[in-house]
């Protein structure tokens, strides 16, 4: 599917295919909900959520599915069985299809984790380089 410039979330989930732009507005229905204090914003062309100032999740519509980023190695773990219905590869991504209804309860738990994994990277950088 072919990226284009959104200025915003409402404008790149206006732009996507009829058949996902109702999952996608679930999709960020449950990200906002799960980080109400969270910047929402357009980053590498999708949208993306900043706490702290750091994008924490990105979601992204495709013709078949969405997708939900970074899924790192803990966040699969922790997430093993929720995920077992889902696909998800070693770079980060989640799949879920359009054709299922979309799990919000999981994807806020889901962009919940992600958020505090990355807090705890800072905190971590942060503290190798107080050791410096």
């Amino acid at each position: 599917m072919k990226r284009t410039a959104a200025a915003s979330v409402s404008a790149y989930i206006a732009a996507q295919p009829r058949a996902a732009q109702a999952p996608l507005r679930r999709v960020r229905s449950a990200v906002k909900k799960a980080l109400p204090r969270a910047e929402e914003v357009i980053s590498y062309g999708i949208p993306a959520y900043r706490v702290a100032g750091r994008a924490v999740v990105y979601f992204a519509g495709f013709k078949e599915h969405y997708s939900l980023y970074p899924a790192g190695p803990r966040v699969v773990a922790a997430f093993e069985k929720e995920l077992a219905p889902y696909e998800y590869n070693n770079k980060g991504t989640i799949r879920f299809p359009l054709s299922a209804p979309v799990p919000e309860r999981l994807v806020g738990r889901l962009a919940a984790f992600m958020a505090k994994e990355a807090a705890a990277r800072i905190r971590a950088r942060a503290g190798a380089a107080k050791k410096r």
